[in-house]
């Protein structure tokens, strides 16, 4: 049986100058960056590295690209941002795909590019805002839900109660 390849989504082409510093961006392993690389991963990284560090690692076993360039802050954005959009679709809210549509109509951009890895800072900040909103009105209204149903099972148990006496 012939083993389906996984399409990648998205932009799939190499950098070759660093959104930072204008520095020529090599193909390298991720050795000496990450502090554990035993999945041997490749990574795009500004050559001039680590006074400049921008970096985009690629996907396993490709040259494609996660994602864009992004140095140490926008990292930790996107980490951030993907933290509280996984929630989105691992709460049961949404599926993966209905997270994805979310997603894509949030940052108005196409499908083949609601990534999070490909966000600046901008979006980033709006994807982390609007994650909170939908979450904090999902546990407000569970906890409504729940609170009605606490206030419906203790009124059933006073009238058992008044029944017996």
């Amino acid at each position: 049986m012939k083993k389906k390849s996984k399409k990648r989504k998205g932009i799939n082409t190499a950098p070759s100058r660093c959104p930072y510093c204008g520095g020529k961006v090599i193909y390298r392993s991720a050795d000496g960056i990450y502090q554990d690389n035993s999945r041997g991963t490749m990574l795009y990284v500004c050559s001039n590295y680590p006074e400049c560090d921008a970096y985009v690692r690629t996907h396993t076993g490709t040259r494609m690209p996660v994602g864009t360039m992004a140095n140490h802050e926008l990292r930790m954005l996107r980490k951030t941002a993907h933290s509280y959009f996984d929630r989105l679709y691992k709460t049961g809210l949404m599926t993966k795909d209905e997270a994805y549509v979310w997603l894509a109509n949030l940052i108005d951009a196409p499908l083949s590019q609601a990534h999070i890895g490909y966000l600046g800072e901008y979006y980033c900040g709006l994807v982390i805002e609007q994650c909170k909103l939908y979450l904090h009105r999902h546990n407000k209204n569970q906890n409504t839900i729940r609170y009605s149903k606490e206030v419906q099972l203790h009124h059933e148990t006073d009238r058992t109660t008044a029944k017996v006496s």
